[in-house]
């Protein structure tokens, strides 16, 4: 167990010892994690709070939205607008990016957000989260432009993830490793609770929507195949699946256990890339996947290598345990 630390003081001892987190970021990280906190207590509410239901309302990406995504994005909005070390924000919710008011000297950051994501389980009192991605500025940009946004996700500075579960915890990376911060109510503070987090390179676990089956490529197919084999086939051991369709609470699952998340191109849309946003779920997660030691690609190639072509872009993503995420990647004919 480590040392009873507040996640403002871990971020201090980390801006005095490594350098790795300049004032404004720390800043940033803490209103961030503010803001989760105010989304889990509106989680927490539940039907008490007449938070739960649809909005009957569509997003960007033409999903329904659900009362708490739009709780959830206005909570995050509404944070980062006062602390002048942003300089915008895009949200996985909105079409556009958000310019930051410009009370303060113009931020060298750029926020990006899911701001709930899992919103299919928010009515079934399942796990759900917040995915955070922050990228610095580019230098020499006249204002604020959706272009600055459009980088790859190893210019990340930080990223991480808050699950609101049987506990509220913040899962976070600014480059040297994956840190766990556990909310205590009774405090109102995010504590660290685990550091260097390590995923295992082998498992005996995958997780993956198994209905889509009959839409993946070969490579996928053959995959899971020999995972389902078990001990008489070529993998010789048994798998266990586990899916939550929650991004979030199955990675965690991964960062905890070990294990292989799949969510890959399937024929039904073959003109999209894949189903999850890499801006604001694929980045994120792929560098704090990588940070505890594990892989992640789009069947191809690294996610953190990809260039985005625009904000809501869609990826393949297979991340986890390095060996089974290599494994996969190269039953795919190379590009």
């Amino acid at each position: 167990m480590p040392k009873s630390i507040s996640l403002t003081r871990y971020l201090i001892e980390q801006q005095r010892a490594d350098g790795l987190i300049p004032g404004q970021l720390r800043l940033l990280l803490e209103v961030v994690a503010r803001a989760c906190k105010g989304i889990s207590q509106a989680v927490n509410k539940g039907a008490l709070g007449n938070v739960l239901g649809s909005a009957e309302s569509e997003n960007v990406q033409g999903e329904v939205q659900k009362k708490l995504d739009i709780i959830a994005n206005e909570v995050l909005i509404e944070a980062n607008e006062w602390g002048g070390h942003l300089a915008a924000m895009a949200s996985e919710e909105m079409d556009s990016i958000y310019v930051v008011p410009n009370r303060y000297p113009q931020g060298e950051y750029l926020l990006l957000f899911d701001p709930l994501d899992g919103s299919s389980n928010i009515d079934v009192n399942v796990s759900i989260g917040t995915i955070f991605s922050v990228l610095k500025k580019p230098e020499g940009s006249p204002g604020v432009q959706e272009a600055d946004f459009l980088q790859a996700g190893s210019k990340q500075v930080a990223a991480g993830y808050c699950i609101y579960g049987p506990q509220t915890t913040l899962v976070l990376t600014v480059g040297n490793g994956v840190a766990m911060f556990t909310l205590d109510r009774e405090q109102g503070s995010f504590m660290l609770t685990q550091e260097d987090i390590q995923i295992p390179a082998d498992t005996k676990e995958f997780a993956v929507n198994m209905s889509n089956m009959r839409h993946w490529d070969a490579p996928v197919k053959r995959y899971i195949d020999e995972c389902l084999a078990g001990k008489d086939g070529p993998r010789g051991k048994d798998f266990n699946m586990r899916w939550i369709a929650s991004m979030v609470a199955d990675v965690h699952r991964i960062l905890m256990r070990g294990g292989v998340f799949l969510y890959p191109w399937d024929k039904r849309e073959p003109e999209k890339a894949g189903k999850l946003r890499l801006m604001y779920e694929a980045n994120p997660m792929s560098w704090l996947v990588e940070q505890a030691g594990g892989a992640a690609t789009n069947g191809r190639q690294r996610i953190l290598d990809l260039e985005p072509g625009k904000l809501h872009e869609r990826v393949a993503v297979v991340l986890g345990s390095r060996n089974e995420v290599e494994r996969l990647t190269g039953y795919h004919e190379p590009l």
